[in-house]
């Protein structure tokens, strides 16, 4: 089951690895389990295989069913969350480590590609622009980026973007690729070093010097290690969701002639920011464009207009867009303090963490799987310490601050009024929040006139679940698990159980 309802221009790869899942595993106790078949899995499986581990990959909707086939795939060691504040929260040599670790991602992903040429993996430039005009942020950004060890440059107006963008940063040695293909490949790779593949639904994580995980159909699996890289963890851990906020991102995807387009990497400094990349197509006159942006926190602020606002913003600055034939959303977690969370759970031993992509979710993944690999080894590595789960991130007290005040104002659903008083109020393809005493029911009128109820409490921190218009799905504003309409069954994490069935009374 996919994580969203919209579609992304990634051409999908269930079919083509569904034969690989075995459907139960064997009772003996397992090498190294990994959860999740991601971007950040995969590559946890592949490196550890090289190192000669058995590797059983665990998940419950099979090869790319989660977060990564919809990104939008920048391989960008010019972080999106900006040098001057990477410095300021992990001092210069922090920056220096977050850049060359986000470097040598590109590195490994591109000899990966090199041997599967479908994986339309591209060395590009990247610019950095200010939407305001302002060049003097861009100034020391482009400081900070230099001694974080980026080979960067400026740019005049009109130099290698339009003028219309104004003056940029130049990044060199960044890349684009396919997110399909280079996942297929990297599926393939795993399978063919002997790694195999089960698919389950993972309700809990035990560790300890035998790991336990629990299966909901009541097995268990017993293991020597286990990689946590679903995404989100949702073994029960409190060493990384307090610390990480949830956010929806969009994109759309429309044609330009080609060679009027550079073929970079291009952002914008706005809050939220934009992003652009170039996509090949089967016709060599024409590419494809995908511009993402207008990111809000997941379960707040349905906005229906995003995507109409993205074309908008596209039509402003590349004006030879001639149409659009793709719109999707995906779901980014935000560090406090910019930077994902690898390495061991605190709470739980022998369990591994991947999380916290912060948009840069594919480089993030790859070092993710190249940092864990060492760990489980045994072996130290230089960017442990960065990214490790159980740091604090004191330099970034005002951002963390915001973000679990703003999860916890959000506990006032349960006293605000119904969003409708009866299901009838309820129109066909949509969702609402209704209030029936002390409870709040979740009810979905499907386009059939079928309806769906359930409990609107969410199973991770009893928030109120709310309606997402976009993707048709019951999101979290606090933590940002989601649910799906019809069934219930969690989407995203950090929840681990559906939420519950509400009967109503019979209603008119």
């Amino acid at each position: 089951m996919s994580t969203a309802r919209t579609i992304p221009v990634w051409a999908p790869i269930g079919d083509a690895t569904a034969a690989w899942f075995e459907a139960q595993a064997a009772d003996a106790v397992q090498d190294v389990v990994v959860v999740g078949a991601g971007i950040a899995g995969l590559t946890t499986a592949a490196c550890l295989l090289r190192e000669g581990r058995q590797v059983l990959v665990v998940d419950r909707g099979g090869v790319g069913a989660g977060e990564t086939l919809r990104t939008t795939a920048h391989l960008a060691s010019a972080l999106d969350d900006r040098f001057t504040l990477l410095q300021r929260h992990h001092g210069k040599d922090g920056a220096r480590l977050a850049a060359a670790s986000h470097a040598a991602a590109i590195d490994w992903i591109e000899d990966l590609a090199n041997g599967a040429p479908d994986c339309g993996f591209h060395r590009v430039p990247g610019y950095l622009y200010s939407h305001a005009g302002e060049p003097e942020g861009l100034r020391r950004e482009m400081q900070a980026a230099r001694e974080s060890g980026l080979e960067v440059r400026w740019c005049e107006a009109g130099e290698e973007l339009p003028a219309r963008f104004g003056p940029a940063i130049r990044f060199a040695g960044q890349a684009r690729i396919d997110a399909g293909g280079y996942l297929l490949a990297l599926a393939r790779e795993v399978r063919d070093a002997g790694g195999r593949f089960l698919r389950a639904h993972v309700q809990r994580v035990a560790g300890g010097d035998e790991p336990v995980l629990h299966l909901d159909d009541d097995s268990v699996l017993r293991v020597r290690a286990v990689v946590v890289a679903a995404n989100v963890p949702f073994h029960g851990t409190t060493a990384t969701f307090p610390k990480q906020a949830p956010y929806r991102t969009y994109v759309v995807a429309g044609r330009v002639p080609a060679g009027t387009v550079p073929d970079a990497l291009i952002w914008d400094d706005a809050d939220p920011y934009h992003y652009v990349r170039l996509r090949e197509t089967a016709d060599p006159e024409w590419m494809e464009l995908l511009v993402g942006g207008e990111d809000h926190r997941t379960g707040q602020d349905d906005d229906p207009q995003a995507y109409a606002r993205l074309q908008e913003w596209t039509r402003e600055r590349f004006p030879q867009v001639e149409s659009f034939h793709a719109a999707w959303s995906g779901q980014v977690l935000e560090p406090a303090d910019g930077l994902a969370f690898i390495g061991a759970d605190p709470h739980h031993d022998n369990v591994w963490l991947i999380t916290g992509d912060s948009g840069n979710g594919m480089t993030h993944g790859t070092l993710g799987g190249l940092l864990v690999a060492d760990l489980v080894q045994g072996r130290d590595n230089p960017w442990r310490e960065l990214y490790e789960p159980s740091r604090q991130p004191l330099r970034a007290g005002g951002e963390w601050l915001r973000e679990n005040a703003n999860a916890v104002l959000q506990y006032r659903d349960w006293v605000r009024p119904a969003q409708v008083a009866e299901v009838a109020d309820i129109a066909p393809g949509t969702g609402a929040v209704l209030r029936r005493g002390l409870h709040r029911v979740a009810v979905y009128r499907a386009g059939d006139g079928s309806v769906h109820a359930y409990s609107a409490r969410c199973t991770h921190m009893g928030c109120v679940v709310r309606w997402s218009g976009e993707e048709k799905s019951w999101d979290c504003p606090c933590h940002g698990s989601r649910f799906e309409a019809r069934t219930g069954v969690v989407l995203n994490g950090p929840a681990n159980a559906p939420l519950a069935p509400y009967a109503l009374e019979d209603e008119d």
